[in-house]
């Protein structure tokens, strides 16, 4: 369900800002920094959360860092694209923990999907033992990214 953009005042968007910035802020400190009392944005935070404004707090882990630095991007053409063939591919796909994301996209291919592996040797493993074998793929392209500009983590 889409948020009404008009249902956020400029308190409920500072708030977002500043845990999009840092998700382990303290209230009083989030409550300082917007210029509302300790209560007042305890209950803003509590509304957000229960309407899934904020789906969650997490550890935002840098996969570099990880070894995790050879990044590809596949173009993935299936052979079937009816509801119950997307489907099943979707669902498949979730259960990957190499492919970081994965798009339906409207080209002369059906999804762009984001793989991330340690290097080109895993890569290449991935690619035909398992994504190659994904329910209903035709066709892959592989572009592998050379560095990255701008990233979020």
């Amino acid at each position: 369900m889409k948020i009404d953009q008009k249902s956020l005042d400029r308190f409920d968007h500072a708030i977002l800002a500043e845990l999009a910035k840092n998700g382990r802020l303290a209230v009083t400190e989030l409550a300082q920094i917007i210029g509302l009392s300790k209560s007042p944005t305890q209950a803003r935070l509590k509304a957000l959360e229960e309407r899934r404004i904020i789906a969650g707090y997490r550890a935002s882990i840098d996969p570099i860092k990880m070894g995790l630095d050879h990044v590809a991007f596949v173009e993935v053409r299936l052979s079937d694209t009816r509801e119950k063939a997307l489907q099943a591919f979707n669902k498949a796909v979730q259960t990957i923990p190499e492919i970081e994301q994965c798009h339906m996209i409207a080209s002369n291919f059906d999804y762009l999907m984001k793989v991330r592996t340690r290097n080109i040797q895993e890569y290449r493993r991935i690619m035909g033992e398992t994504l190659s074998s994904l329910p209903f793929v035709a066709s892959t392209s592989t572009f592998v990214a050379m560095e990255a500009v701008k990233e979020v983590f």
